[in-house]
């Protein structure tokens, strides 16, 4: 998820809260998954 979001090293390097809002936001979507398909189905 991550590389498709285009989080690297270079982006955490360069732009630290950028980097950090992009990790938030991929896991409160990998969670809403997770959740999705394994406790509500």
């Amino acid at each position: 998820m991550g590389k498709a979001e285009g989080v690297t090293e270079e982006l955490k390097a360069q732009d630290q809260m950028k980097w950090v809002a992009l990790m938030n936001n991929i896991k409160s979507a990998a969670e809403e998954t997770v959740l999705n398909e394994l406790i509500y189905v």
